[in-house]
């Protein structure tokens, strides 16, 4: 049974905008807490799969998923899988998620239905949640069940008009349905030092947001993008890559804003 005096702190990932390095951040990032010793629960609730397909979920192991969570079919203990990393365990996306947007949208309390299935208790130190790209339902009860938004930015120009708007959108959220809903951080991701444009809107970002931004940032690497291929966080593909290293470094940084979060408290 979960020890139902222990609340794991909850993030949800969260960019409108695809192709940003989200679930790769979601899933890296999480891979990196539980090497470390922490239990790490990652929910995947965007239709793609790509977070349970990254930490090899085959489609035959994923019955029911997300989608039997949100209709309050299963418990959180029933949906959730081990992946081959030690202490990482994830409730994996289905196909039938792409609909329930429209099948979610009439049902009294719809917001709350990721919240709600939370509220049986877990075992995990934190939960991170894997949103779909846009703004819809599925990304409303993310930002809804979650204590804090970790925004992975892609350092290129079309990625910065969008993060207004997912901060209105928070900030939204945070008034209407979540009040104890905060910023967790922005990470850069994708950065190129050889390329100035990438370099530009990196100093652009770290100038608006200060210290919301991460310092550690994360490269364009080639490891990252076959690692998924594989199964396996890219920690496991190969851990000397820069890669994986930025990753460990984004996890000690994640590590040390929450226990510094928490003497401020």
């Amino acid at each position: 049974m979960p020890d139902q005096t222990k609340r794991p702190r909850i993030i949800a990932i969260a960019n409108q905008k695809g192709g940003v390095g989200k679930t790769t951040t979601a899933i890296n990032l999480a891979a990196a807490l539980a090497v470390g010793g922490l239990k790490i629960l990652l929910i995947d609730i965007d239709p793609q799969g790509n977070a349970s397909t990254g930490l090899g979920i085959g489609h035959e192991l994923r019955e029911g998923g997300t989608y039997a969570l949100l209709a309050g079919e299963t418990t959180l203990a029933e949906a959730t899988l081990q992946t081959s990393v030690e202490n990482l365990s994830i409730v994996p996306a289905v196909p039938d998620l792409i609909g329930a947007d429209m099948e979610f949208s009439q049902q009294d309390g719809r917001e709350f239905l990721l919240r709600n299935a939370f509220a049986q208790g877990c075992d995990a130190d934190v939960i991170f949640i894997d949103c779909p790209p846009g703004l819809g339902l599925l990304t409303l009860n993310g930002l809804v069940a979650a204590d804090a938004v970790l925004v992975p930015l892609q350092a290129e120009f079309f990625a910065l008009e969008g993060i207004s708007q997912l901060i209105r959108t928070i900030e939204m959220v945070k008034r209407s349905l979540n009040p104890s809903l905060e910023l967790e951080g922005i990470v850069l991701t994708m950065t190129d030092k050889r390329n100035n444009l990438s370099e530009q809107v990196s100093t652009d970002v770290r100038g608006y947001f200060k210290t919301q931004v991460f310092e550690t940032a994360i490269p364009r690497n080639i490891r990252i993008t076959e690692a998924p291929s594989h199964g396996i966080p890219v920690l496991l593909y190969d851990f000397r890559s820069t890669g994986a290293q930025a990753y460990l470094a984004l996890a000690a940084e994640f590590l040390r804003r929450s226990k510094a979060r928490r003497v401020v408290a």
